[in-house]
């Protein structure tokens, strides 16, 4: 089980290294107002960047730009980034080290900015190891920061200071903006960019939204035939190690109905998944050379069929051309009916039978995806034990597949 997972996590971590070097097209503007046409390296920027690296072509040499030699960046369909010099107030939220006093304390800096809304009004924000920070510029004004503060009172009390409701009040006026707007108005992203749409709205003009665009829904349902190869022995743990019962490996096709459900962080490649899969095995065997039985042969057959139902957590990586590579861990519960095994003796008229009692297991997985509707998985399972709760009898069966998938939601 430890060298199966070492391996699973040493292909994630690979892929996830391969797909950390993706280039996207893009563009800068430098400081003598020339706008570069180039590729920028996509990142997951946790925090407001203070540079990039980008290639002219895809053969080109990587560089590397930053704060003092670019005005502007942006990714196409996914991000921009405008450089500004402000004043930012970067007083803590955490509570041990809340400051006493109401009013920010502001230095001037010179950051990226990231544009959230570009209309009559423009939004933007800045992120730092916890710290956020909404920016605001009507017309040809300077860039100037919402204000929003939590502090101490001198009863020690938590208090805030939310003065970006008051600043956006005398700045951003519209007649159809009610009091109750602006009071129940919250310092984070989806309620500011609404504020900011509908203000554009209200004067009769359109708002540019700078986000991604999503590469996959939030739900997706997917048909999932497959290819089985299976293989299961059994161990007479009363007798000698040599009992062993080899079905032998088997091939077989499944089908499962997989559903998916997107996570929404880290741009959508963390999804839950969970797949309820019907899968068999049938097999015949005879041995002569057991401890069982004292001449004769013993004779087995199985005859095991179950729904499977991985649950886990799966990665994709985005790739160009519509193309997503993707990795999966599951669990599986295994729900077996009426499946046996028997085994009766040449020597004798009886015969004996065993119903299955499943285990759980692990199931790891690697795949592609193209156009989020065709898939291709290949998937390992660990062992899973048939007989749980047997002083007699222990089994080993292991599967690996070669899954089709096919997106119908």
């Amino acid at each position: 089980m430890k060298k199966t997972l070492l391996i699973f996590f040493t292909i994630l971590l690979s892929l996830s290294s391969y797909s950390q070097i993706i280039f996207e097209e893009g563009y800068f503007i430098d400081n003598s107002n020339q706008k570069i046409n180039c590729l920028i390296r996509t990142i997951d920027w946790n925090n407001n960047p203070t540079e990039f690296q980008y290639k002219r072509s895809e053969k080109a040499e990587i560089k590397t730009a930053n704060l003092t030699t670019v005005k502007e960046f942006g990714i196409t369909n996914i991000s921009k980034y405008i450089k500004a010099k402000v004043n930012i107030d970067r007083s803590s939220a955490d509570i041990n080290t809340l400051s006493k006093h109401r009013n920010p304390k502001f230095e001037e800096e010179t950051l990226f900015l990231k544009v959230l809304i570009e209309g009559e009004a423009n939004l933007y924000q800045y992120l730092d190891n916890g710290l956020i920070r909404f920016f605001y510029k009507k017309e040809d004004s300077e860039i100037e920061q919402l204000v929003y503060k939590s502090y101490k009172t001198t009863e020690y009390k938590i208090a805030e200071n939310n003065h970006f409701r008051q600043q956006l009040l005398n700045a951003l006026k519209c007649p159809d903006f009610k009091m109750n707007k602006f009071k129940n108005l919250e310092y984070e992203s989806k309620e500011l960019k609404q504020f900011f749409i509908a203000y554009s709205e209200c004067l009769g003009q359109n708002s540019t939204i700078v986000e991604p665009k999503e590469k996959r829904d939030f739900f997706n349902l997917t048909i999932r035939p497959r290819y089985n190869s299976s293989s299961l022995t059994l161990v007479n743990a009363t007798y000698n190690s040599k009992d062993v019962i080899d079905f032998g490996t088997k091939t077989g096709f499944g089908i499962g109905l997989e559903a998916e459900i997107v996570l929404p962080f880290d741009k959508n490649k963390w999804t839950l998944i969970i797949e309820p899969t019907y899968q068999s095995f049938k097999s015949e065997t005879t041995n002569t050379d057991v401890s069982v039985i004292i001449g004769g042969e013993l004779m087995s057959k199985i005859d095991y069929s179950s729904i499977e139902i991985p649950v886990g957590l799966r990665h994709t990586f985005f790739l160009k051309n519509e193309s997503n590579i993707f990795v999966n861990i599951s669990y599986v519960f295994d729900l077996n009916s009426k499946s046996s095994f028997e085994f009766d003796s040449s020597t004798s008229a009886n015969t004996n039978t065993l119903h299955l009692e499943t285990e759980q297991n692990l199931a790891f997985g690697v795949g592609y995806e193209f156009r989020d509707k065709f898939s291709l998985e290949i998937r390992y399972q660990t062992s899973r034990e048939l007989i749980k709760m047997n002083r007699i009898w222990s089994s080993d069966y292991k599967t690996f597949s070669i899954i089709l998938g096919y997106s119908i939601f």
